[in-house]
């Protein structure tokens, strides 16, 4: 599997086009933003899109994905039903943080702790990682030890907590109890920023070593 980071928005969220290079079938991770920019980068590796991943519902990693399920009649997946909330005020929040108006939808599919996706000949694991929003979760190339992990862990960092329903001690165990057992030579995508593994976040991340 490959994948290109493609920041969009003035946010720089990290959206993930992900390549399966057997059949040339791709999923994007949280396209916050920026059509133009995505479609550019699928036009360039020559992938058609099948289905659109998201990691939790706010704005920066959804805004997009109405116009982008829309335009290439692709499936939405993810995140859990407990960001419904989220997704139902894209428009409220674009008014508030002066995005460009997006349209609210509904995933075709809410995914659960356990389940898997699919695109092309890959699979990804999901897991339910709350804490930075309710309904957050994680998708893990176990093939590749590689996990998109949207907000809840960054290279030095972690999610914000501060926002409706975030939980601190949530995100915290869920680091914890649902990525750290991944092994610490999984190498992970964030939501923003540069890339990382669990292993130098477990030896020096502040945040995750109290």
């Amino acid at each position: 599997m490959k994948y290109r980071i493609i920041p969009v928005t003035p946010y720089q969220q990290n959206c993930t086009l992900l390549i399966c290079e057997e059949t040339r079938k791709a999923a994007l991770v949280d396209p916050g933003g920026d059509v133009d920019l995505l479609l550019d980068a699928m036009d360039r590796e020559q992938v058609q899109l099948e289905k659109i991943f998201l990691t939790h519902g706010h704005l920066d990693h959804i805004g997009a994905t109405a116009e982008l399920a829309t335009l290439f009649s692709v499936p939405i997946e993810g995140p859990h039903h407990d960001d419904q909330f989220l997704i139902e005020s894209i428009p409220s929040q674009c008014l508030m943080f002066g995005f460009p108006p997006s349209d609210s939808f509904s995933p075709d599919c809410w995914l659960q702790h356990g389940d898997k996706v699919q695109f092309g000949e890959q699979i990804m694991e999901v897991l339910h990682c709350p804490g930075h929003t309710p309904g957050h979760i994680v998708f893990f190339h176990r093939q590749q030890r590689l996990a998109l992990v949207g907000d809840v862990l960054f290279k030095g960092s972690i999610g914000r907590t501060d926002f409706p329903r975030g939980d601190f001690h949530t995100l915290i165990a869920s680091i914890k109890e649902r990525l750290w057992p991944l092994g610490g030579e999984t190498t992970f995508i964030p939501g923003h920023g540069p890339m990382s593994t669990f292993a130098e976040e477990m030896r020096s991340n502040p945040f995750v070593n109290v």
